[in-house]
């Protein structure tokens, strides 16, 4: 059994992939000048990397974990966001939810996540924690909150500072924990966040919230979504557009496109 970052780290790099590292490092754009420019792959597929996850995720320290977040191997920080993923996952059950201890035990995956953030710096780390770490916080009590602040006030303010940083996996991160708290019923943060990223430069950003817009139309209410697009369809770009009206029919999508084109010129 792994039971230290060290032990982990050196496993995993016996399973160097050189053949799948290049197709690796072809599909997460890691050239020059590309979104995940420097980036480095050992060449280990996700679901050896969740095997790995799986063996020690309960026993190994939390005090071990920013020693993966720091590597430099892609899949070593993916093993430690997701060694955070299964913590939070095992300290956010039905039962534990008003749990003083699992509430502050919450908190502290929650702060470390949140430290080591700029380390998630590709779509796949986002993509694969955010949800299940920051998306469920924020439908949980939390011990974190100053006690002259109201607590949806709280959060709101850590997703602003995400969504407001200068870099782009924070912007991510603001966006794609919505897909949680759409799962959960809730469509405010889903709304709020992807009209605050509606002028994004970026096509990673148009994907996300065009991807998070088409989740809380399916797991809310369409209704919603159509009244957004009503709103700014004539506004967004593109590719974020054609994300949310995806599961709509023929017919509605080509009149949200047409809107689009129409307004837009």
């Amino acid at each position: 059994m792994m039971t230290s970052a060290k032990e982990i780290i050196a496993y995993m790099e016996s399973l160097h992939n050189e053949e799948q590292r290049q197709v690796l490092m072809r599909f997460f754009k890691t050239g020059p000048g590309e979104y995940g420019e420097g980036d480095e792959f050992l060449g280990l597929k996700v679901p050896q990397t969740r095997e790995v996850v799986k063996c020690v995720a309960h026993s190994l320290p939390l005090s071990e974990v920013p020693e993966l977040l720091t590597n430099r191997w892609h899949e070593v920080r993916l093993c430690g966001l997701l060694v955070l993923v299964a913590k939070f996952e095992k300290l956010a059950t039905k039962r534990l939810e008003n749990d003083e201890a699992a509430i502050r035990g919450r908190d502290e995956i929650l702060t470390m996540y949140l430290q080591y953030a700029r380390q998630a710096n590709n779509w796949d780390l986002v993509d694969l924690s955010v949800p299940k770490i920051l998306g469920h916080w924020l439908l949980l009590p939390t011990g974190l909150c100053p006690c002259h602040v109201e607590e949806g006030d709280y959060k709101r303010q850590v997703l602003d500072e995400l969504a407001a940083s200068e870099n782009l996996w924070k912007q991510r991160m603001s966006m794609v924990c919505t897909w949680k708290t759409s799962q959960m019923g809730d469509p405010s943060w889903c709304l709020r966040y992807a009209e605050i990223h509606l002028h994004h430069p970026h096509d990673l950003m148009h994907k996300a919230v065009g991807w998070m817009l088409r989740e809380m139309g399916k797991r809310v209410s369409m209704d919603l979504l159509r009244d957004f697009l009503r709103q700014h369809a004539h506004e967004m770009p593109r590719t974020a557009l054609r994300y949310a009206i995806e599961k709509m029919t023929e017919r509605e999508r080509a009149s949200f496109l047409n809107q689009r084109e129409a307004l837009a010129d």
